[in-house]
């Protein structure tokens, strides 16, 4: 339900301002508040879900999301719009990380990959027909019908929810660290803000420094806060485990190219191509197919050859698929376009699945949705600044040229394409600090010599 409206909303921006008469870029608010819900609430989804109970925490989230939707579809204005997206947020933030504390309270961490590709295989079946089904309903429907779509899934969600959904909470769990809550949702959620705006260059430069200074400022505050707080609502300890560590700060910097691509990709299609936004959905569609056969052997690959050499060189080959774009023009073979994507969204998998999964292989139990809350805020943060970054590396090299202009504008995407993936590539530097077992008891990979003995 999640990446279904996320994949879909983009699409439909242009006809959603001409509906409420207003211009496209006034929209903006109804993007970035529910970025701004995400980046407040995301933090204490942890606490909440040890509080109140997984079950019933997602019982909420699903209905926030579900009856944002319903909102969203009735709203007559850009304010009713807002807050709606505001309740939706508030629901995304809680949905996806409780229901992976769920997941690693349920299974041993020997079952937790195969458990986890098995409730997210399914999810991606919103990104294979997201933005297809986007530009349908931009074309053929009216655009209230993209939140209309979510009702039935909620329904089924609820009701699978209460028949099978375990409620796995924790009786000693301390009262919610408010001064810390108020300091880091600020701090972030101003910061999830500048890298909004930054990435439209929709403010003035001295403006946005202003508000990063603060936003550090704020971050900073948490961080001694933290430092002097028992119960903490982010525990940063925690990256002193090597590979959680490894997995979350990797990440972000992994995020930082992979986060851009979906914000160049339209523009090379539409703008760039001159494709319509249901064909460029369609053209998206492989790369989802390929996470969903990759989610079915992700576990075999690490499994052979460990998470340590799988990161290091599957970032890589990520990177590189993501710089072969920038050869991408309107004399490319549409079969060799659906090749790439089918590539890059194979790679995209593995890379996702690995990193995951590392988060989890040494943190107890019972710090599971504290890890949890630290890896979704930054999963979050990483992709919105990714998608700055893009904007930026566009407008850098398009300079006053408009975009319209195709043959400026495609030889501006592929410098930004090689900048992304040249990124991508060098985050791959940061796998090198895992040992070769590390992550072994989350992919039942034999740990160095074990096969040998074993022989022996």
């Amino acid at each position: 339900m999640e990446n279904l409206d996320a994949t879909i909303l983009n699409t439909a921006v242009p006809t959603m301002a001409a509906s409420l008469q207003v211009a496209p870029l006034s929209l903006k608010s109804v993007l970035t508040s529910y970025t701004l819900c995400l980046a407040v609430f995301i933090p204490i989804s942890g606490w909440m879900s040890d509080r109140f109970g997984t079950c019933r925490v997602f019982t909420w989230a699903v209905w926030c999301f579900s009856l944002g939707s319903l909102l969203c579809g009735v709203a007559v204005n850009i304010p009713m719009l807002v807050a709606a997206r505001v309740l939706q947020g508030i629901g995304g933030a809680m949905m996806t990380p409780v229901g992976r504390i769920a997941l690693v309270r349920t299974f041993p961490k020997s079952e937790m990959m195969a458990a986890m590709n098995f409730v997210v295989i399914p999810a991606l079946i919103g990104p294979l027909l997201g933005p297809f089904v986007g530009g349908l309903i931009v074309h053929w429907l009216p655009w209230r019908t993209i939140f209309f779509l979510n009702l039935p899934f909620g329904l089924l969600g609820l009701w699978l929810v209460k028949r099978h959904m375990p409620d796995f909470r924790d009786p000693q769990v301390p009262a919610l660290d408010r001064t810390g809550f108020l300091l880091f949702g600020s701090g972030i959620a101003l910061l999830s803000y500048v890298l909004e705006v930054f990435g439209e260059h929709s403010m003035q430069t001295g403006s946005v420094l202003f508000m990063l200074a603060v936003a550090m400022v704020l971050l900073g505050g948490y961080a001694l806060h933290e430092s002097r707080e028992e119960h903490p609502v982010l525990r940063l300890a925690l990256f002193r485990t090597r590979t959680f560590n490894v997995a979350v700060l990797g990440g972000i910097i992994t995020r930082l190219g992979v986060g851009g691509m979906p914000f160049l990709l339209p523009l090379l299609y539409q703008l760039g191509l001159g494709y319509a936004p249901w064909q460029a959905g369609l053209l998206t569609m492989p790369q989802a197919l390929a996470a969903i056969l990759m989610k079915m052997i992700s576990q075999r690959i690490l499994g052979r050859f460990g998470h340590r050499q799988v990161l290091i060189t599957n970032t890589v080959l990520f990177g590189v698929t993501m710089m072969i774009f920038s050869t991408v023009d309107g004399d490319t073979p549409l079969a060799a376009i659906l090749a790439l994507a089918f590539t890059q969204g194979f790679f995209s998998a593995l890379q996702f699945t690995s990193m995951n999964s590392l988060v989890y292989a040494d943190i107890p139990d019972r710090e599971a949705s504290m890890a949890t809350s630290i890896a979704s805020t930054a999963q979050m943060m990483a992709l919105s600044f990714g998608v700055a970054i893009a904007s930026l590396c566009a407008a850098w090299f398009l300079g006053g040229t408009p975009q319209s202009d195709r043959a400026q504008l495609i030889p501006a995407l592929h410098k930004a394409f090689l900048v992304l993936g040249s990124l991508t590539v060098i985050s791959s530097l940061m796998f090198w600090r895992l040992h070769p077992d590390d992550g072994n008891n989350v992919s039942n990979r034999p740990r160095a010599g074990e096969d040998e003995a074993v022989a022996a």
